[in-house]
């Protein structure tokens, strides 16, 4: 078999794209075992299926033809579970088809329905479409299918489990019964494979696994963190791989907006995509995706179903997938068509088995490793800009001679460090960013727990750096350990408002209402200074300790500048304590918050003994059925 059809205008089309080799579901559905039956295809996303059935449905629609006649009433229909998706398969058989002379119309939900009868009356070779939308064209008398050669449900796993069964069933009743019927299906559950017995003939099963489609292409990392950095580290993920366009995932509507405004505040030009977007508003999203303007997307799992990005090669699971095949879906955004991506999973260390147990339910083999380190980034930078196209383009005339007047005024080195700054200045600044570590046995200081009242709670890779803070600044910052502080997340915080790196920052000791931490002599003037600057991310309060660590309650004369941490307070002996008096039964009130009568008396012929107030004979008294007691200032 060779992959260049014999049609010569689709040839032209596949070699302009440079399509020389198929993959493995283009070769599968072009098989002579395949020719004129019907498909039910298992494939994952990704794996090059748009073309493979538009490819599979030229012997249909043009016979021996090179071109389409004027057309009237649609050949072919594919059905796809969403907008995004729809259009994209409109765009993929638009280029394939493009010197066919073939007409692609698209029919889609959240679009104008009267435009779309329109082009539908002027004629269409090829509809593409949702199945709600079909549905109203159908009914309405809008769309012909008498004419139809061939129909395509494209993703109809997905289809069924947004409950499009029943719309699916009407098309397919609907469509001629001699058609041609492809059923492609990332898994073939019981529903896809009772819909094929009912609505396909001998169809010809095939089979591609994920190692031999899309997914091979694509290189899974899980990276460690922190809960509380998790922000950071998709700052510094993004800035370390510097991918053209960029997908990032999130559980909820609310972790999109919140991640999108951290991250337009750090100097990221992004989008976002989830459910309470119009359709509008998600074009436009796309579209500056696909045109350069926006390099970052954050989107929800639903915003994201079939949406496919050009030079698209990262993908982040900021928030953890729930199954395998959410992870695989989310994945399969990237690495498409022979592309090679990267999905990277931020794990926390609570979650790790779980990660590990989908890992091994995809079969997938992923690296684990820690978050890139700002560091390392710099280096990559300072790499970047000796490949940038600045240096490798030819410069003009205009250029060399601009260049020898800077050259007559300032030294080359000069020139040379302002564009320097000029490179950074346009890159968002990375991350100090804490390595949890891996290791779930390590001891309560190794991991940065949360310390004692007072307790110091030094960094892992500080440690080693006490001799190294002589003459050191202490600070105070408003959050303790009733706020749940640990030294974990306050030291990236720190690092970020004062503009300093963790190797500034010496013993951290968390108190009650407060922490106080050391910062070295070499930074502390630097660090007062940057506390002044207004800071939008972070409301704690953090101010300066002239006279050293303080401790809870003490005064800055009372306490040495010292890296012992205070002693407890003394209460006097046990015996001398002000504890609370017992309470004073006799004076207990009644479930209305009154005192009880003849208290300290017989009542009823019994004694007082604190207790609600009994009947004759004993009996406790209970209010009426389904009456409310009165309210008064002790109730209600």
């Amino acid at each position: 078999m060779t992959f260049l059809p014999t049609n010569p205008s689709i040839a032209r089309a596949l070699t302009e794209r440079n399509y020389t080799e198929p993959t493995p579901v283009q070769t599968a559905v072009l098989a002579d075992g395949a020719a004129d039956r019907d498909l039910l295809v298992s494939a994952q996303t990704g794996s090059g299926k748009t073309v493979a059935y538009g490819l599979a449905m030229v012997k249909e629609l043009l016979g021996g033809a090179e071109r389409f006649e004027r057309g009237a009433k649609p050949m072919a229909l594919i059905v796809a579970p969403t907008r995004e998706l729809a259009l994209q398969v409109q765009r993929e058989l638009t280029w394939l088809y493009q010197y066919t002379g073939a007409r692609v119309v698209s029919c889609v939900g959240g679009m104008d329905p009267r435009r779309e009868q329109r082009e539908l009356t002027d004629g269409a070779h090829i509809v593409v479409g949702t199945p709600g939308r079909l549905c109203d064209h159908l009914r309405r008398g809008r769309l012909d299918v008498s004419q139809l050669k061939a129909v395509v449900l494209d993703e109809a796993d997905e289809m069924l489990d947004l409950g499009f069964r029943e719309d699916i069933e009407f098309i397919l009743k609907t469509t001629p019964a001699e058609r041609r019927t492809l059923l492609f299906s990332a898994t073939l559950p019981r529903g896809i494979v009772a819909l094929a017995k009912q609505y396909q003939k001998n169809a010809f099963r095939v089979e591609v696994t994920g190692g031999e489609g899309g997914h091979a292409d694509i290189e899974y990392r899980a990276i460690r963190v922190v809960p509380h950095d998790i922000e950071n580290v998709v700052v510094n993920v993004l800035r370390y791989f510097e991918s053209p366009s960029a997908l990032v995932f999130c559980a909820t509507r609310n972790s999109v907006k919140h991640l999108q405004a951290a991250l337009l505040e750090r100097g990221f030009s992004v989008v976002a995509l989830s459910g309470e977007l119009s359709q509008g508003e998600r074009t436009h999203a796309l579209q500056a995706l696909r045109d350069g303007r926006a390099r970052v997307c954050v989107a929800t799992d639903v915003a994201a179903r079939g949406i496919d990005l050009p030079n698209l090669s990262l993908v982040i699971h900021a928030e953890i997938p729930n199954d395998p095949e959410t992870m695989q879906h989310r994945s399969g955004r990237t690495g498409r068509a022979g592309k090679k991506g990267v999905s990277v999973l931020l794990v926390p260390n609570s979650r790790r088995r779980r990660v590990e147990m989908m890992f091994d339910q995809a079969g997938i083999e992923a690296v684990w490793a820690a978050a890139p380190q700002a560091e390392e980034i710099r280096k990559l930078d300072q790499q970047r800009m000796l490949q940038d196209t600045l240096f490798t383009d030819p410069a003009t005339e205009e250029d060399l001679t601009l260049a020898r007047a800077m050259l007559a005024e300032r030294s080359a080195e000069d020139i040379a460090a302002t564009l320097a700054k000029l490179y950074r200045s346009r890159l968002p600044s990375p991350e100090d960013i804490v390595d949890p570590g891996h290791d779930r046995g390590r001891s309560r200081d190794d991991r940065g727990a949360p310390a004692r009242d007072g307790e110091r709670a030094v960094a892992p890779d500080t440690r080693a750096r006490r001799n190294d803070f002589q003459g050191s600044a202490w600070f105070r910052i408003g959050a303790g350990r009733k706020k749940n502080a640990e030294a974990r997340w306050l030291l990236p915080m720190i690092c970020r408002r004062g503009g300093v790196t963790k190797n500034d920052i010496g013993a951290i000791r968390i108190y009650g209402d407060h922490s106080e931490f050391e910062i070295s002599a070499q930074a502390a003037e630097k660090f007062a200074v940057n506390l002044k600057r207004p800071d939008k991310e972070e409301n704690t309060r953090i101010e300066a300790l002239p006279g050293g660590p303080q401790g809870e309650g003490a005064s800055p004369n009372m306490v040495e500048n010292t890296t012992s941490a205070p002693a407890a307070p003394d209460r006097g002996p046990r015996e001398h304590r002000d504890f609370k008096k017992k309470p004073d039964y006799a004076k207990k009130r009644d479930f209305h918050g009154k005192k009880h009568r003849h208290e300290g008396k017989p009542a009823h012929g019994k004694p007082a003994h604190g207790g609600p107030p009994r009947r004759e004979g004993g009996a406790p008294f209970k209010p009426a059925f389904g009456k409310k007691p009165k309210k008064n200032k002790f109730h209600g």
